[in-house]
């Protein structure tokens, strides 16, 4: 399409982008780079009108190549939702709360959207063996995307993972290794056998493209509220990927003229158990270093170290915005107050996003006449154990 290079979002280096790659050889993420004078003269607001509801009505800012066929699963186009009785009780003017369920996504989570772009990306540059550490739910978005195109997954997942991620794995056929440990050490098994495997790694920000999957979320949004962006986004952080392809998206709609100068005021929400943005933010520092003895129900948000950190942090601090760390039994009791509220399928890291809205209100750093998105990155019928830990009645 309109994909000119990759750049290291940390030194600035530039790569070809018909190269298979992971990263930067200062050992930083790197990112894609677009002519977007020309894709904004190819595209604008008004010819996506009439184009499927999904993420790939902006093939023009994706990077798999003109001639290949999408292999979609129906990802993307996820609803923006009012909220007005929950906002209203929190002290929002009508329709100022809008939750962006992302649980609705084929396999049930956001996770889909960077593998829908990532698992061809990977296939068209000529990987055939995927293999990734994972929480739970980007196992599961691999597994399904790497059966849509014929490739091999390999899934390294934490011993405790939720059983809806292992099963969704064993169903579209992939190899799943499970880890006495954490997604960390699920990472260091995946690098110390990637080369002998002859396995390509798609790890979070290991490689370019997950984040140009995740980046149309922003997209939607900005769409959706008729291209304006809102006030504050609530976002659930573990390794970050959501959140800063999101901040690319606005960046590229404003050079291609589509949205103006303004952002949203981004929020990072962590849970208390395994916070280490929150830590970092809150001490000034420019990266977060590791979160020892990281414990939490909510399985996305237990990730102790992020190689992304610093592109995070530096959002987090231009946005004006600021990361907040919640409680397991404030985040399950909020996941059961929004999903009473609003009839999603809520996931534990939604609940997180609800705590830190309540926390933020009663500070008055969000004010009544603010448009908020929350975000609720799963379908909470993946997370059996969680609730069943804290059931509704022992949280009332």
């Amino acid at each position: 399409m309109y994909v000119t290079h990759l750049s290291c979002w940390a030194c600035g280096a530039t790569y070809p982008s018909n190269e298979l790659i992971n990263l930067c050889r200062c050992g930083k993420p790197l990112r894609v780079e677009y002519d977007l004078e020309a894709a904004g003269k190819a595209v604008s607001p008004s010819v996506l009108v009439g184009r499927p509801w999904n993420l790939w009505r902006y093939r023009e800012v994706l990077p798999l190549a003109a001639g290949i066929e999408p292999p979609t699963l129906g990802e993307g186009g996820t609803p923006l939702l009012p909220a007005d009785t929950l906002g209203e009780a929190l002290g929002l003017q009508a329709g100022r709360l809008l939750i962006k369920d992302e649980g609705v996504n084929p396999t049930g989570s956001f996770k889909a959207r960077g593998m829908a772009v990532a698992v061809p990306m990977a296939k068209q540059l000529g990987a055939t063996k995927l293999a990734v550490p994972s929480a739970g739910n980007a196992g599961g978005a691999l597994a399904a995307y790497a059966a849509r195109v014929g490739l091999e997954a390999n899934v390294f997942m934490p011993l405790d993972v939720p059983a809806a991620n292992r099963l969704e794995c064993d169903i579209t056929g992939a190899n799943v290794t499970l880890v006495d440990g954490l997604i960390t050490d699920c990472a260091r098994m995946v690098q110390q056998r990637k080369e002998a495997e002859g396995w390509f790694d798609v790890s979070t920000l290991r490689e370019p493209y997950r984040v140009e999957g995740k980046k149309t979320m922003g997209y939607e949004i900005a769409e959706q509220l008729g291209w304006r962006l809102p006030d504050v986004i609530l976002y659930p952080t573990g390794g970050g990927t959501g959140l800063v392809g999101m901040w690319k998206a606005f960046d590229e709609m404003e050079t291609m003229g589509w949205i103006g100068s303004s952002r949203p005021r981004m929020v990072s929400v962590q849970a208390a158990g395994c916070a280490p943005i929150v830590r970092a933010f809150n001490a000034g520092a420019s990266d977060a270093g590791t979160f020892e003895n990281a414990h939490t129900l909510a399985a996305g948000l237990r990730v102790p170290r992020a190689i992304g950190d610093f592109i995070m942090l530096d959002i987090l601090r231009k946005s004006g915005g600021t990361a907040i760390a919640v409680e397991d039994p404030d985040l399950m009791a909020d996941a059961y107050a929004l999903g009473a509220a609003t009839g999603i399928s809520v996931c534990p890291e939604g609940g997180a996003c609800l705590t830190a809205l309540r926390r933020l209100r009663a500070s008055g750093d969000i004010r009544p006449d603010e448009t908020v998105v929350l975000f609720n990155t799963g379908t909470g019928t993946k997370y059996a154990e969680a609730f069943a830990a804290y059931p509704r009645l022992s949280l009332s």
